[in-house]
């Protein structure tokens, strides 16, 4: 029974357009009746829920499936989201993959890494976890998205704090091991070309950042130079139309050195990384 309600669920989500329809339908089964999505075939017939139907109808309507379950899964973290939060996305998985990596390679005992525009904090806590001395700074401008990355970050070693990334904690400069974001990188041009899940639920300051969607990263560029010691990392998410130009931004002018960009695991350009010069 349940099983026949899943496959009927998938059709009408691929029928709506949605990206992953099995992989929905089935998540949101497990949602409703309270198990794994490996756990379906236990639920009974006489155990459906019909509030199913309705979870699907908002999945149809192209509502993110994190904001109806009300949780993200990232790396090994499960995250709580939902309206005025950036839902994290898998992409940024391999971002923080080459972070984690790159500050255990560093002789430091207790690194200090900053997360700017955190959002749900899913970057800030992955760090915390997987590198377990470090001492970890998430930094959010929005109240709304706030709100999230403290209640993700409770009993975590992270420290939250409200800022602008442009200005963002003046009393870590030239201390910082690693800084790191995934910050908006959206051209204005290119709203109409977002998907809706993207475009109607998230929040628009975590999506757009100016003209060519790089006024952010321009700015982590020089926040980033501000916080790090010389040698130090800086590791930055951006659009995968968009690999060509942001490893200029961190130029050897600039005080930068060893720009280079890194695909993500479809082979797209994802992030750019750079350290900070020796003086």
């Amino acid at each position: 029974m349940l099983l026949a309600e899943v496959a009927q669920a998938t059709q009408r989500l691929a029928d709506a357009g949605v990206p992953s329809p099995r992989f929905d339908a089935e998540e949101l089964a497990a949602y409703v009746h309270g198990v794994k999505r490996g756990e379906l075939h236990n639920v009974k017939d006489s155990d459906f829920d019909a509030r199913y139907w309705e979870a699907v109808a908002r999945r149809e309507a192209r509502e993110p499936l994190q904001h109806i379950t009300g949780r993200a899964f990232f790396r090994y973290l499960e995250l709580q989201v939902g309206p005025g939060v950036f839902v994290p996305r898998p992409e940024t998985e391999s971002v923080v993959g080459w972070a984690i990596d790159a500050v255990r390679a560093m002789d430091v005992v207790e690194p200090l890494i900053v997360d700017l525009c955190s959002g749900s904090g899913a970057i800030a806590l992955a760090m915390a976890q997987e590198v377990p001395r470090s001492r970890v700074h998430a930094v959010e401008l929005s109240e709304q998205a706030l709100a999230w990355t403290r209640k993700n970050a409770e009993g975590s070693r992270v420290t939250v704090h409200q800022g602008d990334a442009l200005s963002a904690l003046p009393e870590f400069d030239g201390q910082v091991d690693l800084v790191i974001s995934n910050p908006p990188y959206i051209p204005l041009t290119e709203w109409e070309y977002v998907a809706p899940e993207a475009r109607d639920h998230d929040p628009e300051m975590a999506l757009f950042s100016g003209e060519d969607g790089l006024d952010t990263i321009r700015g982590i560029e020089r926040t980033a130079h501000r916080l790090l010691r010389p040698g130090g990392l800086v590791v930055v998410e951006h659009a995968d139309t968009q690999g060509g130009q942001v490893p200029w931004i961190f130029s050897e002018e600039s005080g930068w050195a060893d720009a280079a960009d890194h695909p993500d695991l479809n082979k797209r350009p994802r992030f750019a990384t750079a350290r900070k010069a020796m003086p």
